[in-house]
């Protein structure tokens, strides 16, 4: 008789710790926002380009002016 009461307490006792998780379960909500996530991106690209002529076409392009 009294490993049927142990078992009675314990059944009783699982049974509100799982009532106890299921109601606090129902306390976190999550919602989108009303208004749209805006993300503003601000970027500048600046873009160098470095060249170095060799002195043979230097003097091409000073010999052939009308070309160029």
């Amino acid at each position: 008789m009294r490993e049927a009461g142990k078992r009675g307490r314990r059944w009783g006792a699982m049974m509100v710790l799982m009532v106890g998780a299921t109601m606090a379960g129902g306390c976190i909500s999550v919602q989108a926002p009303e208004k749209p996530i805006v993300i503003e991106l601000n970027i500048n690209i600046k873009q160098e380009v470095a060249y170095k002529l060799s002195s043979d076409a230097t003097k091409t392009i000073e010999t052939n002016r009308d070309v160029f």
